[in-house]
């Protein structure tokens, strides 16, 4: 039976793929480059430092920690005009809690990235028994460690999670680590997420219960 249930964030909590989006377009541009939109989408879910160093070397520029920092100060001028939580967040965060289900966060983005995001669609980091962020492993999406790691936060077993996902890296990742996982289109469409391994799929959060995470 599964207890507990597992959300990545950008694109599934959060409508913030947008913002970083448009904060890695500008902070590579002081760069020398001048890359597209589309350029980003192979590293959808994979974390900051793949997602811009995934496109630098695209263009032939050495990846530098220094423009995720440059990006980072982008996103979070823009974030407070620009971030929307997905409808139906709180309805279904607020179902599970009363239902007594054990939830996680777990986000390749990094703290900083999390902490304010959440925030600025008024969900408390509270409501989560563990939170885990792309720099509590070493291992990123694809690999299942960073859902592995917030199973171990929750104290359960991995087969008692279901993960919800929007990235193929992502829904590989929950696979991998023997979970459970519900996908929503909100990067990828459904046929390309279950083709990467996903359970069930749907158009958006707001069209997922908990019966569909599998919690009776």
């Amino acid at each position: 039976m599964l207890q507990s249930v597992i959300f990545d964030m950008d694109g599934v909590l959060t409508d913030s793929e947008p913002v970083i989006n448009a904060a890695a377009i500008r902070g590579l541009r002081e760069y020398g480059i001048s890359p597209e939109p589309a350029d980003f989408e192979p590293f959808v879910g994979m974390g900051e430092d793949r997602y811009i160093g995934g496109v630098a070397e695209k263009y032939g520029l050495a990846y530098q920690l220094e423009m995720k920092r440059r990006v980072y100060e982008i996103y979070l001028e823009i974030l407070p005009e620009m971030l929307r939580g997905f409808p139906g967040v709180h309805d279904l965060l607020g179902d599970l809690r009363a239902r007594g289900v054990l939830l996680a966060v777990a986000s390749s983005a990094d703290r900083i990235k999390v902490v304010a995001n959440l925030a600025a669609i008024g969900v408390d980091l509270a409501w989560f028994g563990a939170v885990v962020t792309g720099e509590d492993v070493s291992a990123r999406k694809p690999a299942p460690d960073i859902f592995l790691a917030a199973a171990a936060g929750l104290g359960v077993a991995p087969a008692t999670c279901c993960v919800v996902e929007d990235a193929l890296s992502g829904v590989a990742a929950a696979k991998a680590a023997g979970m459970r996982c519900v996908a929503v289109a909100t990067s990828f469409p459904e046929s390309a997420l279950r083709a990467a391994g996903a359970d069930a799929t749907y158009p958006a959060l707001a069209e997922v219960t908990a019966c569909d995470l599998g919690i009776a």
